[in-house]
């Protein structure tokens, strides 16, 4: 399904939203980012898929890959840590603590009795957990019924506590804030709500660093094409605020066009486009698309897409299953990708509108179209990877040394 947003605006990026997100506070993070040893090093790649491009009737598909991101497996690794740091500075401001050096774990000895928590669908709360045990303190995340083992026991090897309640995604917000009262602890999230925007607007701050090296690497390209379409994952919608609003600020009027695409049955966000505010689901969430299955659209991040995204989409588990063995199977020209469930939507969506020549034209998809996607996620589940595309990681990862090998220069 497919919904065109009338709030989008072609303008200059609005100085009212400077303060929620900003290129200024994006690269800030990625300073600080540089020095936590959970982080690569170098950007993540951008990978040009030719026969994708040609398989999809546009002229160009690029993908940059987060799966590179980190051994935490996803793009995630730029959201937690950061808000992580600023919470912090802020509460300790008295101190004048060095940003790099609490990803260092230089001040972990006063901070051994600060407590942090979150609800997360696995991505998330790995990386809190992770930063956390880093940084020197405490960290309690709250798992639903829907998220597997396989993602509880990578967020414990971290050495935070697991909670694990009934119900879906949202009770588990609702139970982690609970917690926190209960407790003095500190909520770390992702997503916001009414009284809770400073520590979703720092999440999703650290998201802009995707962006911020896209541009780069897209400026350098040969031959230099603008990107005309990004399409970008929904759940809260904080990943889409965090680049798009970075891509906006940076191109102005001259902005690509955005399109988000979230699983059917957790459609918050094109649920939030057609009422014209910040909603919730009107399915069943649960998705084989794990990090996408929220059923309650971010405030804060609605601020920033009712005002960019073009056009919300929604798309079946199974396209998503589809693009994730396509990417695998690479081709001459395209190298073999490991894309995880949720990493494959934006991909998938491109896929499901050229099926369709009547939504793609409405989007202004054809043969002169760039599109860039994004994946936003390795194999953070190598079991249900493999289940889903029949082939392990490690032969994905061997058959991509192989073409890599083969096209070198």
């Amino acid at each position: 399904m497919l919904t065109a947003n009338s709030r989008a605006t072609n303008a200059q990026y609005p100085d009212e939203l400077q303060s929620i997100l900003s290129i200024r506070a994006a690269d800030e993070s990625g300073a600080w980012l540089s020095n936590w040893d959970q982080i690569s090093s170098s950007a993540t790649p951008l990978w040009n898929l030719p026969d994708a491009a040609a398989a999809l009737s546009v002229a160009r598909v690029s993908l940059k890959d987060e799966g590179f991101r980190s051994p935490l497996g996803s793009f995630k690794a730029l959201g937690a840590p950061i808000a992580l740091v600023r919470l912090i500075l802020r509460h300790w401001h008295a101190h004048s603590l060095n940003p790099s050096g609490l990803l260092r774990g230089q001040y972990a000895e006063m901070l051994s009795n600060l407590t942090v928590i979150s609800a997360t669908d696995g991505n998330h709360g790995k990386s809190l957990a992770a930063a956390a045990r880093d940084i020197g303190c405490q960290c309690v995340i709250v798992l639903h019924a829907n998220v597997s083992v396989e993602r509880e026991q990578a967020i414990a090897f971290y050495g935070a506590k697991i909670i694990r309640i009934a119900g879906g995604y949202d009770e588990s917000v609702e139970h982690a804030a609970k917690l926190a009262a209960q407790n003095g602890w500190h909520v770390v999230s992702d997503t916001s709500y009414e009284g809770y925007e400073t520590i979703p607007r720092d999440v999703m701050q650290g998201y802009g660093v995707i962006a911020a090296e896209a541009l780069k690497q897209l400026a350098s390209s040969t031959p230099f094409q603008p990107v005309t379409h990004v399409f970008l994952q929904g759940g809260v919608g904080g990943l889409a605020a965090g680049v798009a609003s970075y891509l906006w600020e940076h191109s102005g009027a001259q902005r690509p066009r955005f399109v988000v695409v979230e699983p059917q049955q957790a459609d918050c966000l094109y649920q939030s486009a057609i009422v014209g505010y910040a909603t919730k689901a009107t399915g069943s969430v649960d998705s084989v698309m794990a990090g996408l299955a929220c059923g309650e659209t971010s405030p804060l991040a609605w601020k920033i897409l009712e005002r960019c995204v073009d056009y919300f989409m929604t798309i079946q588990d199974e396209d998503a299953v589809t693009a994730m063995r396509s990417l695998a199977a690479g081709s001459d020209r395209d190298v073999p990708l490991v894309v995880g469930e949720s990493g494959a939507a934006g991909f998938a969506g491109v896929s499901v509108l050229m099926q369709n020549p009547s939504l793609a034209k409405q989007v202004g998809l054809g043969p002169d179209s760039h599109v860039l996607v994004i994946n936003t996620e390795g194999a953070t589940a190598p079991g249900v990877y493999r289940d889903l595309v029949g082939e392990v990681v490690e032969s994905v990862l061997a058959r991509q040394s192989e073409w890599q090998k083969s096209h070198e220069h």
